[in-house]
């Protein structure tokens, strides 16, 4: 099992957390999700042999957010 945080642009309320802990989750091998909006970041636990961050980042975007590196 590896973690992972990422930060996220644009997250406000609790439909933006539920918006992206939600299509993280629908990834194969993504085991939990959890988003901290005061700190602009979401962490996930996942399976490497199941999930990449390329489509962890793609599942973010494609809810209208913006992860930004570093």
């Amino acid at each position: 099992m590896q973690t992972i945080t990422l930060r996220v642009e644009g997250m406000s309320c609790n439909h933006c957390k539920q918006a992206v802990e939600g299509a993280l989750k629908k990834l194969t091998g993504v085991e939990r999700a959890e988003v901290n909006l005061a700190e602009k970041k979401v962490t996930v636990w996942y399976d490497e042999t199941g999930a990449t961050v390329e489509q962890m980042k793609e599942a973010i975007e494609d809810q209208g957010y913006d992860v930004v590196d570093g």
